[in-house]
């Protein structure tokens, strides 16, 4: 373990949403370290064009740069290229959000993102993530899982109610993950966000280890849950089942 590199890392991590830019003291206290070594870490990251410096303010921010390992992750990744095709087949031919995600710990990231002219969150963007437990693409992978394995992952999540429909109870978190393995894929209705209504399949790669998910989403205003799966349930099936590999 480079510690030099983790500590690195961490100061990269450190900028989000709720802090865009900082100061040499606040990015020392973010990441836990004295303001000595945070200058040298910060020195060596703005010398290789990860963070500017405002020469006014004296705060740092993240560059353009910083999207440059998201980038080469998104144009390598052989899942990503084996599903793109029919990602944008499905977002012509449904006008529906299409989404491609992936499972980190126990959160799912989108790494794909196919907008409908019906907009539906639009905060969620290219690397976004959220709780596994109460989306479909969480649910579904999960679904392909293990039984053990799943319950596993379960008891690490931070389970709580995001909406009134959220399943976050652990036994009926559970059931929902067997009865998802039955069918082939899995639903989140109205679970994270309000008005929101997902299904989701499982991608998997050798020996059926699920790798992904791919899902549609629409918007509770269009169509009633029951509506929403009969009609998108088989494409999210298919598709998954010709990007997964055999």
């Amino acid at each position: 373990m480079v510690m030099s590199v983790d500590k690195a890392f961490r100061v990269l991590h450190a900028f989000d949403s709720s802090r865009p830019s900082m100061s040499l003291t606040q990015v020392a206290a973010a990441v836990g370290m004295d303001k000595s070594a945070a200058q040298r870490f910060t020195y060596t990251l703005e010398k290789l064009g990860y963070l500017r410096k405002d020469p006014v303010t004296k705060r740092f921010e993240l560059t353009v740069r910083s999207l440059d390992i998201a980038h080469h992750y998104l144009h390598s990744n052989a899942m990503l290229q084996r599903a793109m095709p029919y990602l944008m087949h499905l977002s012509k031919t449904t006008e529906e959000t299409i989404n491609l995600t992936m499972m980190d710990g126990t959160e799912i990231v989108f790494v794909s993102r196919f907008m409908s002219r019906h907009v539906l969150n639009t905060d969620v963007i290219v690397g976004t993530r959220m709780p596994a437990y109460c989306t479909a693409p969480g649910i579904a992978i999960l679904s392909r899982l293990p039984a053990a394995e799943a319950a596993a992952l379960v008891d690490r999540m931070d389970l709580k109610p995001y909406t009134p429909t959220t399943t976050w109870k652990r036994d009926e978190l559970l059931a929902k993950i067997a009865k998802s393995a039955v069918s082939g894929y899995a639903t989140a209705f109205e679970e994270f966000y309000h008005g929101d209504l997902s299904v989701a399949a499982a991608i998997t790669g050798s020996g059926g280890v699920p790798v992904g998910a791919l899902n549609i989403a629409v918007s509770r205003a269009r169509f009633t849950p029951e509506e929403m799966e009969e009609r998108f349930a088989p494409l999210v099936v298919a598709a998954a089942g010709s990007v997964s590999q055999r």
